[in-house]
């Protein structure tokens, strides 16, 4: 593959879309919701389009706030897994949290490890 295509290549390829949840997980909760939230991310990473993943984040003074940090291959891919905001597929999750908000963002740069 020619230099120029190589580099247009790895440019297309990492622009991504990440989506932040920001949950209200109650103590009782947190460990089944992690369960649950695997489980739900892993399905979704094998069955929608565009899905690459994601993480979860607790906070550390405040346990009970749970980032779950998803990554996506274009906004258009998320927007149409959002649909109206509450897919099913995270149905069981909502059930154990409460989801507090939904930020997006297009990824920048990522110099993590």
């Amino acid at each position: 593959m020619p230099l120029a295509v190589s580099l247009v290549f790895l440019i297309v390829e990492s622009i991504v879309f990440r989506v932040i949840y920001r949950w209200e997980v109650e103590p009782q909760n947190f460990d089944k919701f992690v369960d649950v939230w695997r489980t739900t991310t892993n399905r979704i990473h094998a069955s929608v389009p565009g899905a690459l993943g994601s993480f979860m984040l607790r906070g550390h003074e405040k346990t009970t706030e749970v980032l779950t940090i998803a990554k996506w291959a274009s906004f258009e891919d998320w927007e149409a897994f959002w649909g109206n905001a509450n897919p099913a597929e995270m149905e069981d999750m909502r059930a154990l949290g409460t989801r507090i908000s939904v930020e997006s963002y297009s990824e920048v740069e990522d110099h993590t490890r």
